[in-house]
């Protein structure tokens, strides 16, 4: 008898061992299988590149959500805040502006492309037909507006203190022979003020969104060749305790492959160029 109930024993023993291994590789299956979302904050409508990317992804089971933002100052506060996982939209001089004001903890992990910033107009065709008193719309945020003020230098319609970098202000304008008048503005809200000013500058993406071409519509251009383009390189960011996370990783080579290259010299002509 005793016998009879050790063999029994045994043999539920290996039953249950047996269901036991049968449950956890059917669990392992159910969460490799599993679609990891991913949300992505970019800013404006265009997201045709992100469209691509997105596709391309989910053949890998990740699921890539884009989320669209009005402004320049949300995309940061919604990454640290857990509302998105990723962001790009933005340059290195922007990211670490941003960062360092609001203290937030959050890293590039990849680049993506280079945008000129241009000069616009819908009644001159070229900066040397900038009269006296004009008025120049500026995007408002010290990035930018640090950023426009040296193209402007750079076009010769002003000159800057000597050593104010990447981020001069209004007030290291030491020379403004034309007597520009600058009319700072939302960077977004810049390409419908067209009309009340005589120029803008317009970052290259808010231009594409208003459906303008930087390379054929702007009467001035900056020059991407030059070394002092490198903080102006856009990216795409994480939190900084995701930096080595394998998924974001994974976004971000999908980015940076020959077809999304193609992709963007193909549809943006210049207008945005590839830097990977």
């Amino acid at each position: 008898m005793k016998k009879i109930l050790g063999l029994f024993l045994t043999i539920v023993l290996s039953l249950g061992v047996l269901a036991g291994c049968g449950s956890s590789n059917s669990a392992g299956q159910t969460s490799s299988n599993k679609k990891q979302v991913v949300k992505i904050g970019i800013t404006g409508d265009d997201h045709v590149i992100w469209d691509k990317v997105k596709q391309n992804l989910a053949k890998e089971n990740i699921d890539l959500q884009i989320v669209s933002f009005a402004d320049y100052v949300r995309p940061n506060l919604a990454l640290s805040d857990g509302e998105i996982d990723l962001n790009s939209f933005q340059h290195y001089a922007y990211l670490n502006k941003f960062k360092s004001e609001h203290k937030l903890k959050i890293s590039a992990i990849g680049e993506t492309v280079l945008a000129p910033l241009g000069v616009y107009s819908s009644k001159i065709k070229s900066v040397k037909d900038i009269k006296e008193g004009a008025k120049i719309a500026i995007p408002n945020d010290a990035t930018n507006e640090g950023r426009g003020l040296n193209l402007l230098q750079s076009a010769g319609l002003i000159k800057l203190k000597d050593g104010v970098g990447l981020l001069p202000k209004l007030q290291d304008v030491t020379e403004n022979p034309k007597n520009i008048q600058f009319v700072e503005l939302v960077a977004t809200q810049i390409p419908r003020s067209l009309q009340d000013v005589d120029a803008a500058i317009i970052n290259s993406g808010v231009a594409i969104d208003a459906k303008l071409n930087p390379v054929k519509d702007s009467i001035y251009l900056e020059d991407v060749s030059s070394k002092n383009a490198k903080p102006y390189i856009n990216v795409i960011v994480a939190k900084d305790k995701d930096k080595n996370n394998a998924t974001y990783k994974k976004v971000v080579k999908a980015y940076q492959t020959d077809e999304i290259k193609k992709l963007i010299k193909d549809t943006y002509k210049g207008s945005e160029i590839p830097v990977f």
